[in-house]
């Protein structure tokens, strides 16, 4: 079924589709919602018990913070790339869907990994920790196929000379980042001009780029995507220390082990 103009006023008891910011349709058996492409000011949205594949239309919802979708038709967690652009999107309820899968800790960590805003996740609160562990842990959500923002090949195959230049790449690194915070991405303009790098050198200058692309962004965060990116920081460095500290047991292990024999 199809939700039509008609329905959504009828609903909301609204005149016109851009004056609507709270809309239940709850059990409708919808099929398609590409109404949603027309109202940009919806802030709450309860679409749950339909027969919902796709979220493409809700892209443009700038100013959802609240978003049920429980028990639908979502085959893909793919699909929440859909949802990055909504920087306000505060609550999500995605349970009973395909696309949840059958681990339950995995899916959580992938949707928050692709929605680090999130404060409320199938009527759960998120936790700090929660969102470090994702971003460390959680699956990359890719573009569904077939979409537009996924369209960077010609007949199917990349241009060699664009995969090896390190200004696309540090682009590239930057926008995956700050598309992964819902935020916009950056023109090519941004950057500064680089030459191509060697095979030897790529590895090194990928790392490079990343760190630049890492900084870059630092400067659009507000004080809680800040946070977040200290907490993960944080975490980061605990799991090195952890790491070097069982490194310097395990060779004094060996020395002695060598001094007794």
């Amino acid at each position: 079924m199809k939700l039509t103009r008609k329905l959504v006023l009828a609903k909301a008891k609204a005149s016109d589709l851009e004056s609507v910011k709270k809309l239940n349709c709850w059990g409708c058996n919808l099929t398609d919602i590409s109404i949603f492409a027309q109202m940009p000011n919806i802030e709450v949205l309860t679409l749950s018990v339909n027969s919902i594949l796709s979220l493409s239309p809700l892209a443009g919802c700038l100013s959802l913070s609240e978003l049920y979708l429980r028990r639908n038709m979502i085959p893909s967690l793919s699909e929440l790339s859909h949802l990055r652009p909504l920087t306000r999107l505060r609550v999500l309820w995605l349970a009973e869907n395909p696309c949840c899968g059958t681990d339950a800790t995995q899916y959580r960590l992938t949707v928050l990994r692709c929605l680090p805003r999130l404060q409320k996740l199938d009527n759960q609160v998120v936790t700090d920790d929660e969102i470090s562990l994702a971003l460390m842990e959680g699956e990359e959500v890719t573009t569904p196929p077939g979409s537009i923002q996924n369209q960077h090949t010609t007949n199917g195959f990349q241009d060699a000379e664009t995969e090896n230049d390190p200004l696309n790449y540090n682009m590239e690194e930057t926008n995956k980042i700050r598309e992964e915070l819902g935020m916009k991405p950056l023109s090519r303009d941004k950057f500064s001009s680089l030459s191509s790098p060697s095979t030897r050198e790529s590895k090194t200058i990928k790392k490079s780029h990343a760190l630049d692309a890492v900084l870059l962004l630092l400067k659009d965060l507000d004080e809680e995507e800040l946070h977040v990116v200290h907490t993960a920081t944080q975490n980061r460095l605990q799991m090195y220390t952890l790491d070097s500290e069982r490194l310097t047991k395990t060779q004094q292990t060996q020395k002695t082990a060598e001094i007794q024999h």
